[in-house]
């Protein structure tokens, strides 16, 4: 799928207050190991001047769900960049993991990836996350 394609599903908005350093937590769910067994996907971000619509991002899961992805990996690089190019966040964390045992042998398999700003730090705020 082409990525202009993809972040088209990743609509914003103008945060409400860009001086203030708070959380937003979107839980969705995709097909991102078979269509019968949803992973899900979590990302958190620290909002800078663009906030996500909410109902966009389980529209986006929707579409990445028809892609085939070879790794869990590689599905949650590909969000991450996305939302990084989208929204520009001060700080984004991206966690898919897949349902339990979906892989002979393994309890679960889950992929946390995060980035942020250069010079953006708030350890206080991000202590407080589960």
């Amino acid at each position: 799928m082409d990525v202009s394609e993809r972040r088209k599903h990743l609509p914003t908005t103008r945060n409400p207050d860009g001086k203030l350093d708070y959380v937003t937590t979107l839980v969705g769910h995709m097909a991102a190991v078979s269509d019968m067994e949803r992973s899900s996907v979590t990302l958190r971000y620290v909002p800078d001047k663009l906030i996500l619509e909410p109902a966009a991002f389980g529209k986006y899961l929707d579409v990445l769900g028809t892609v085939e992805w070879p790794t869990l990996e590689e599905a949650a690089a590909v969000i991450l960049n996305d939302i990084n190019n989208e929204l520009i966040a001060r700080w984004v964390q991206v966690s898919i993991d897949t349902p339990d045992q979906v892989h002979p042998g393994i309890a679960s398999h889950e992929v946390l990836l995060e980035d942020q700003q250069p010079k953006w730090s708030n350890p206080e705020l991000l202590s407080r996350l589960k």
